[in-house]
């Protein structure tokens, strides 16, 4: 685990996501969780076919209960699930893009990225970005979503969560 979590902090210091914080009051320990994939069907001991995820690997993720415990939720509205999926049934042609490391594009204010420390062996890192972990972050990028492709936004694009759905109607 310790690998994983070296490549995974090193990665995002050379991208400049997190930088080294000497002291901060809000420190958070990392953990590291497998990182799930899609769905496959295997069979089980009854020769009965089961629905399994797939894992793709681990994934860094900081513990920041007590960070979000302290922080003011932001309600910003998702998308409810079956008006998206009437809406895309209405077109012929679709194409589903991933957001990777979306959450990675907004920037937390000067103020606040302290209150991101984790630590790491004989270090401590915050994140000019938000990240993966944080309570309003989803909302935080569905609100950016939303205001950048609003001219988009059920005319031939949808945004839920950090995936994007382009949408072409038979020409």
């Amino acid at each position: 685990m310790k690998d994983v979590v070296k490549k995974e902090v090193l990665k995002l210091l050379h991208a400049g996501i997190i930088y080294h914080v000497p002291h901060s009051e809000w420190v958070s320990s990392v953990q590291v969780i497998l990182k799930k994939g899609g769905m496959t069907v295997v069979r089980n001991d009854k020769n009965e076919l089961i629905p399994q995820r797939t894992v793709t690997g681990w994934q860094l993720c900081m513990d920041y209960r007590k960070l979000n415990k302290a922080t003011k939720k932001d309600h910003f509205p998702l998308s409810f699930i079956d008006e998206m999926l009437e809406h895309l049934a209405n077109h012929s042609f679709f194409c589903f893009l991933d957001g990777y490391s979306g959450y990675h594009q907004i920037p937390i204010h000067p103020y606040d990225q302290s209150k991101t420390t984790f630590t790491y062996p004989y270090r401590t890192y915050a994140y000019h970005r938000i990240s993966f972990g944080l309570c309003n972050a989803l909302a935080s990028f569905q609100r950016c979503m939303m205001s950048i492709f609003s001219h988009m936004i059920k005319k031939s694009m949808e945004v839920l969560m950090d995936d994007f759905f382009s949408l072409w109607k038979n020409f």
